[in-house]
Formats: structure tokens, C-alpha cells, sequence
């Protein structure tokens, strides 16, 4: 069965990587840039960036922060 997080902590959740804010999707919660997942582990989130989900197409969680996280200009 799928744990459905409170609303209220989920507004409150933002990625590890992108700082975008996060969305439930089954047991998983997806950042806004880039669909990054997490997993929730009996309905707790764990943000851990280097157990996270990568999108199709992204190799390595290097070459995820090289698309979606540029540095910033100096």
C-alpha cells in the first residue's frame, strides 16, 4: 500500500540537488527540475542524493548536476 505524506511536510520538502520543490508520485517523490526521485521508506522520505532514482537518459549523478544544476557565473 502507498504511503501518502501529509501535505503540509511535502510543501515543506525541497531536493538535495536542484532545491525544487518536491511531488508525490506513488511511493516516490520527484523534484520539480529535473525528476530526480527519492524514495519513501514506510512513509519517510529519504533524500539522500546519491540513492536517488536518475531520469532516463542521465548516466551518473555527475551528469545530472552538469544538465540541470549549471554553476553559477562568476
Amino acid at each position: 500500500m502507498m504511503a501518502q505524506l501529509d501535505p503540509g511536510i511535502l510543501a515543506l520538502l525541497r531536493c538535495p540537488v536542484t532545491a525544487s520543490p518536491l511531488r508525490q508520485q506513488g511511493d516516490w517523490l520527484m523534484s520539480e527540475i529535473g525528476n530526480l526521485a527519492y524514495s519513501l521508506r514506510e512513509g519517510i522520505p529519504a533524500l539522500l542524493a546519491e540513492e536517488a532514482r536518475l531520469p532516463p537518459g542521465i548516466g551518473s549523478l555527475e551528469d545530472f548536476k552538469a544538465k540541470y544544476c549549471p554553476t553559477p557565473e562568476k
